[in-house]
């Protein structure tokens, strides 16, 4: 059984749609148990109407929850060790639960996390990594928003985390990595990124094949495996894809309603606009993993529906059953290792 820990009262809805999500999650993985953690009074009328839900989940009540607009050092004062959010977290660390989900406050749940769970040996700061749907099928972009710039070595750590991630999701042998750069040659880019493009050359790892600078058509297109950036510009990139698939539908939208000649082709190619319309859904790929972290934790856009909310979910449910921290562990050791200088005759 693969045990998730849920926040039932991050988002914008709370548990009137984390719950629904739950049962979504539940119906195509029913090796799952849950471990609720939410205000009673909120969530025990909704979690009746799922009964099957309810069966499997332990539900804990918890005295608050955190604000979608609380500042995370507020969220840490007021929040810890008694808040939905933060318990959420804690039963991954006291093995509880195999992985926490929220659909919270991004700040406030990065900051519990770094607190509760401690970052990973050789891991200076976490990250996080976004599913990105391109014309390939899926790759993995990270850093989309956990912290502001990265020195090389803080984007080589990405680079093996994100390569772990990606054999643990897609089950790719050895993933290929590009690092996100204003032009593919080796002259061009800040000076941190192109120090990591020569760490990860050198390094000629078994688990990741190093692929080189990539720009920002890159990402739709699924030229790598993984795409490595800092936080501010990984999230950028991220809210502006979102952002522009949202535009096209609406362009969409208004050019099939505008005539009588345009609602009847649509009629005949609904199958297609359907299917166009999932592939740009957000929520098909909803769910950012914090990486770097002695714990799986997966954040959920505080906006998204049920279906984005079991995507989440099922993120969660990925990572924990195909060992991700553990890939991850295993990695940063082999890598540190090849770097420590020999010792003995060696060194002569």
């Amino acid at each position: 059984m693969i045990r998730i820990s849920l926040d039932l009262m991050g988002g914008d809805f709370g548990p009137q749609v984390v719950i629904p999500g739950a049962a979504k999650a539940l119906e195509r993985h029913p090796d799952i148990t849950f471990v609720m953690y939410g205000l009673k009074e909120q969530c025990e009328p909704v979690l009746d109407q799922f009964p099957k839900v309810k069966e499997k989940s332990i539900f804990h009540d918890c005295e608050l929850a955190v604000r979608m607009d609380e500042k995370p050092s507020q969220a840490l004062r007021r929040g810890r060790y008694v808040s939905t959010m933060w318990r959420s977290i804690e039963a991954v660390k006291t093995k509880e639960a195999d992985v926490a989900v929220s659909a919270g406050n991004t700040g406030a749940l990065m900051a519990m996390a770094k607190f509760c769970l401690r970052t990973m040996a050789n891991i200076e700061r976490p990250a996080i990594a976004a599913i990105w749907p391109t014309l390939k099928g899926e790759s993995i972009v990270l850093d989309v928003g956990a912290t502001i710039g990265a020195d090389s070595q803080q984007l080589m750590d990405f680079a093996l985390m994100g390569g772990a991630m990606a054999r643990a999701l897609f089950d790719i042998e050895r993933p290929t990595i590009g690092l996100l750069n204003v032009g593919v040659e080796e002259i061009k880019g800040q000076e941190e990124v192109r120090e990591a493009g020569r760490l990860l050359r050198e390094a000629n790892l078994d688990s990741l094949e190093y692929f080189g600078f990539v720009e920002g058509n890159d990402l739709g297109k699924g030229t790598v495996d993984v795409v490595v950036t800092e936080g501010f510009s990984g999230n950028i990139a991220l809210k502006a894809a979102e952002g522009t698939a949202r535009q096209i539908g609406e362009y969409l939208r208004a050019a099939m309603s505008r005539t009588l000649l345009a609602k009847i082709g649509y009629l005949f190619a609904k199958g297609a606009f359907d299917m166009l319309r999932e592939k740009m859904d957000p929520s098909r790929v909803n769910g950012g993993v914090f990486l770097g972290l002695n714990g799986v934790v997966i954040k959920s856009h505080g906006g998204a529906n049920a279906d984005g909310i079991a995507a989440a979910i099922e993120v969660g449910y990925d990572m924990a059953k195909n060992g991700l921290n553990q890939k991850i562990e295993n990695d940063l050791q082999k890598y540190h290792a090849k770097r420590q200088p020999p010792i003995g005759p060696e060194a002569a």
